[in-house]
């Protein structure tokens, strides 16, 4: 993946998770690869899993199916900038 769509890719994670989790611009700007995100963050439950893919595949231009997603996918940050990449190369 090019570096400038690698960077497009993290930037649209963080914007996802800031808007429809409500999370602040200082604490998304700090996630990193290793960042916990479904059960460490009480933001992120089981409702807004569906807001966040759905959010991820309008702003990317990408379809995410329900078998896609595993326990792995929105287990940190990193895990699902790398999800939302490999969707972005398909």
């Amino acid at each position: 993946m090019l570096p400038e769509r690698h960077a497009e890719v993290e930037n649209a994670v963080r914007a996802v998770l800031r808007d429809v989790l409500g999370l602040s611009d200082d604490r998304v700007a700090a996630f990193d690869d290793h960042t916990a995100l479904f059960g460490a963050l009480p933001e992120l439950d089981s409702m807004a899993v569906a807001g966040v893919l759905t959010e991820l595949e309008d702003r990317l231009g990408i379809t995410i199916d329900d078998d896609d997603i595993d326990g792995e996918t929105l287990e940190s940050f990193g895990a699902l900038v790398r999800f939302a990449q490999d969707k972005s190369l398909t």
